[in-house]
């Protein structure tokens, strides 16, 4: 039923035929409707369709990125800043009592023309900007009969996932005690299988034998979400991790909130259970609830970033203030790493709220500053960014992508990554990594890429 090769090749149940790993595809039956990593409000990661110009811009050192400036037209244009143009959605945001949809409580929006508002105010989904995803929609002043409020609610609830968290990290205690040879992954339906459900999904495509090193990396087990419509799940190369995770150990941060950065995560997870003197620890905040068959409830929160949303409820927001309380002087950061096309405005929000919950914790020397923060996005945000969090600069260092043809370091790929980081850390305690080509600039103050010069 099952043959295991080489070639990284499985024997599909009554199919009888071989499926490459690199080419599987996930289902999209309801029960994974919630695991779309990268669904955002009206984009995605990478190039989307056109919320405004994207003007060169220049680093915090003051050089543009070398390749980084592109036509209007072209691809990094499309996914510019969502600057109101002559007409334009504008986003009022959160808003007490917002209706819910799967993905939690909606947005509000209204139609603006020349910066006025133009047109009634209306709720739509957060996470989604295909209305084949998530459809919602309702005026503001609208009146939603009971009815119409039940039936939503019974929506809704069918739109959750087949297990809860809780029920995921006993299954997984089961499949670990395993034999090797009884470990199947459904590559279909995304799930870890234990033997009694095999007939179940006899006619699914599945892994066999799966290791424990695949258990501890699950980014590489699961499908990248890659439906250009509707999401896009693009992971950090090894380069680009380990970088960022020299330099948090560097910095001397001991907890890392890891938003919507599941490989750096990973990373985290797998250096602290291998290494005994390695005492970083990380929770993961992602809407993709996959993450739930391999992370206990200490270590993932099922969570949406454009809007603030904990599907686990009080529980999920309880542990998250709890891992941000900086005990035994183990110093805090966030790092976030967004869709690009998602509104600047929602997740800016988002992560104030997150750093309220930092300050909330009552740690002395707080005073309302902000907490430490890698936000990682495209340099031509820059502007968008810096309104909201004016504290923050801009580093120079590439961040790159496994699987983006586009988004990649030097000349490794076509054209070099317009990822970048974004922190409210003095530019002058970040180090880039020489070897690289990346420089001091001479007054000390700033590191940025050789060849952008």
């Amino acid at each position: 039923m099952c043959k295991p090769e080489m070639s990284n090749t499985v024997q599909c149940g009554s199919k009888g035929r071989e499926v490459p790993v690199q080419a599987r595809r996930g289902c999209l039956c309801p029960s994974s409707l919630l695991s779309n990593e990268r669904c955002c409000v009206w984009g995605r990661r990478g190039p989307g369709p056109a919320l405004g110009s994207a003007r060169g811009r220049r680093s915090a050192g003051g050089r543009c990125p070398r390749g980084a400036r592109r036509d209007r037209g072209g691809a990094m244009a499309a996914a510019g800043p969502e600057r109101p143009g002559p007409t334009a959605l504008a986003l009022l945001g959160p808003a007490p009592g917002a209706p819910c949809c799967p993905h939690g409580p909606a947005l509000l929006f209204v139609k603006t023309s020349q910066g006025t508002e133009e047109g009634r105010r209306f709720y739509a989904c957060s996470a989604c900007r295909d209305r084949k995803d998530c459809n919602f929609f309702q005026w503001e002043d609208e009146k939603v009969s009971e009815a119409r409020l039940a039936a939503r609610e019974e929506y809704n609830r069918s739109h959750q996932p087949c297990f809860t968290h809780r029920q995921n990290v006993d299954r997984y205690k089961n499949f670990v005690l395993l034999p090797l040879s009884k470990r199947r992954f459904c590559q279909e339906c995304q799930q870890l299988l234990l033997p009694a459900e095999w007939k179940k999904h006899s006619d699914h495509q599945f892994l066999c034998d799966i290791t424990t090193a695949q258990l501890k990396s699950p980014s590489q087990l699961l499908y990248p979400l890659e439906n250009k419509k509707t999401n896009a799940q693009y992971l950090f190369t090894d380069r680009s991790c380990q970088f960022l995770l020299n330099l948090l150990t560097d910095l001397g941060f001991r907890r890392v909130l890891s938003v919507g950065t599941p490989r750096l995560h990973e990373m985290i997870q797998s250096k602290a259970s291998q290494e005994e003197e390695f005492n970083v620890r990380s929770l993961l905040l992602d809407i993709d609830f996959r993450y739930s068959q391999f992370y206990t409830e200490d270590e993932f929160c099922h969570y949406n970033m454009f809007n603030h949303h904990f599907f686990g409820g009080e529980a999920a927001r309880k542990t998250c203030r709890k891992f941000l309380c900086e005990e035994n002087g183990e110093r805090v950061i966030m790092v976030t790493d967004p869709p690009f096309g998602g509104l600047v405005e929602a997740l800016a929000s988002s992560f104030k709220k997150l750093m309220t919950m930092w300050n909330e914790t009552e740690k002395e020397g707080h005073d309302n500053r902000e907490m430490p923060m890698f936000w990682i996005f495209p340099y031509f945000f820059e502007s968008r960014i810096l309104d909201f969090f004016p504290s923050f600069s801009m580093m120079d260092y590439q961040v790159d992508y496994d699987n983006h043809a586009l988004y990649k370091h030097g000349k490794t790929g076509r054209r070099q990554s317009p990822v970048r980081i974004f922190t409210n850390i003095t530019p002058s305690m970040i180090v880039l990594p020489e070897e690289e080509g990346y420089r001091m600039a001479d007054d000390g103050n700033i590191a940025f890429f050789a060849k952008n010069v």
